[in-house]
């Protein structure tokens, strides 16, 4: 049977695309890295890689042995921490994925709740594509994703949280600041900011922006809600902030004026995820409360 160090090799030189830069990544040698993968070939009688001068391309059974491999490993590292767990309860270290158009102004006070709650059980935050995290969270690289629906797929548990509204900003000098209450027509024509097209925020702001003659403003990409908050500040257009943002210390409405366009009613919704057969359902299911009865406060107290 292969190894778990085998098929460990085996995935990182697949992410890498190189034996050189595996070996690396895996603090061994190539000779050693190379050897256990001839090793592993030899026991499966395949060829995994296309080998070349310019690095190591997965041959078609290596990419069907890759993914299988992936889920192995995760498996493997489930067992670590479900052994951790029983041992200790909720304790341990885990990897939550989120995106930073909601994490750097919702996150804070969850986890300092947790701590308290929870004094063993460490939470790694990191930022992301939502897109690309919902990846590493089924390859066993993240334990938990935080973000905004859609999430998909039929090894995960998706837990639906709360719905945030999506309040539409402007300088505090824009023309469209001195109306009472815009109507839907006079957002016509007027250039809105958003961030990379691989965030959520920003394909719903171009949908948003098409049914209501809005443009995107190309050249004007964020990297991250607060870039978006200094731009429209600026006067430089107008964009779509969520409305817990605009609460929060992390984030505020300083030098904007929320728009109160007439029958706006836009929002998001955001949702935790796992993978279904984690041991660490217990402790995920702690966050999400807590996630979840954070926000509705906030909404509660917005609202109020």
């Amino acid at each position: 049977m292969p190894t778990l160090r085998q098929l460990e090799y085996l995935v990182t030189i697949a992410d890498t695309g190189s034996f050189a830069l595996a070996a690396r990544a895996a603090h061994v040698s190539q000779p050693t890295m190379s050897q256990q993968v001839r090793a592993l070939e030899a026991r499966l009688n395949v060829q995994l890689f296309e080998r070349s001068a310019t690095g190591a391309v997965l041959t078609p059974v290596g990419r069907s042995i890759v993914a299988t491999a992936r889920r192995m490993l995760a498996d493997a590292r489930d067992i670590v921490t479900l052994a951790a767990g029983a041992a200790q309860g909720l304790s341990g270290t885990v990897r939550l994925g989120t995106t930073p158009t909601l994490g750097p102004y919702l996150l804070s006070p969850i986890i300092a709740d947790l701590h308290r709650l929870a004094p063993s059980l460490r939470l790694h935050v990191r930022e992301g594509i939502p897109e690309e995290q919902l990846r590493e969270l089924s390859r066993g690289e993240l334990d938990v994703l935080l973000g905004p629906l859609p999430m998909a797929g039929d090894e995960l548990t998706v837990e639906p949280l709360f719905r945030e509204p999506l309040q539409l900003v402007a300088a505090l000098d824009h023309d469209l600041a001195a109306i009472a209450e815009p109507a839907p027509h006079d957002l016509s024509g007027h250039a809105l900011l958003t961030l990379d097209p691989r965030h959520h925020l920003a394909r719903q702001a171009a949908a948003i922006a098409d049914r209501h003659g809005m443009t995107i403003a190309p050249d004007y990409y964020g990297t991250s809600l607060g870039s978006l908050h200094q731009m429209v500040a600026s006067g430089l257009g107008l964009t779509l902030l969520p409305g817990l943002y605009l609460r929060s210390d992390a984030g505020g409405a300083a030098g904007l004026k929320p728009l109160p366009v007439r029958g706006w009613a836009e929002h998001r919704s955001i949702a935790i995820a796992w993978r279904r057969q984690s041991p660490m359902h217990a402790a995920f299911m702690l966050i999400a409360e807590h996630v979840q009865g954070c926000a509705r406060r906030l909404l509660a107290d917005a609202a109020g």
